[in-house]
């Protein structure tokens, strides 16, 4: 697999897989979309994000978040400081903001069926990524 400038990209994080391109947002792989989402949560909660953090929120390891800041600098994602806290670029933040708003939308409307809060935040997880815009403006509509 390679990017569009023909770069070698290892599978997995954070790009799409070949033939899975539309079903993500902005052609950026599921797992980038959490790392980015990650970040932008950081950035509101204490006002940093840092790789470690990034690590234990998302229950990686330090090295797998290495992989995934390199990936997403080197695409235009974020960028990092010389003091190693990070950013969303504007690009990044699009897509973080989207994810991050669905995520929030999605467990709203499973508390309101019923869901318990954990396993509705845990299913919103679940289901932000592959969502269609139909489907998700919809559930929009029913959350009171």
């Amino acid at each position: 697999m390679t990017t569009e400038g023909g770069m070698p990209i290892d599978s997995g994080i954070p790009f799409p897989s070949p033939g899975r391109e539309g079903a993500y947002l902005m052609n950026i792989y599921e797992s980038g979309e959490d790392y980015l989402e990650q970040i932008l949560m950081l950035l509101e909660k204490k006002g940093h994000a840092r790789s470690v953090d990034i690590a234990a929120g998302l229950n990686v390891s330090k090295p797998s978040v290495s992989v995934a800041m390199k990936k997403l600098r080197e695409n235009g994602y974020i960028t990092m400081s010389s003091d190693s806290m990070i950013s969303l670029t504007d690009k990044g933040y699009a897509i973080a903001r989207k994810i991050y708003d669905r995520h929030q939308a999605l467990t709203k409307y499973l508390i309101q069926i019923g869901v318990p809060e954990a396993i509705a935040k845990e299913d919103a997880c679940k289901i932000e990524h592959d969502l269609s815009e139909e489907s998700f403006d919809a559930i929009c509509k029913q959350i009171k």
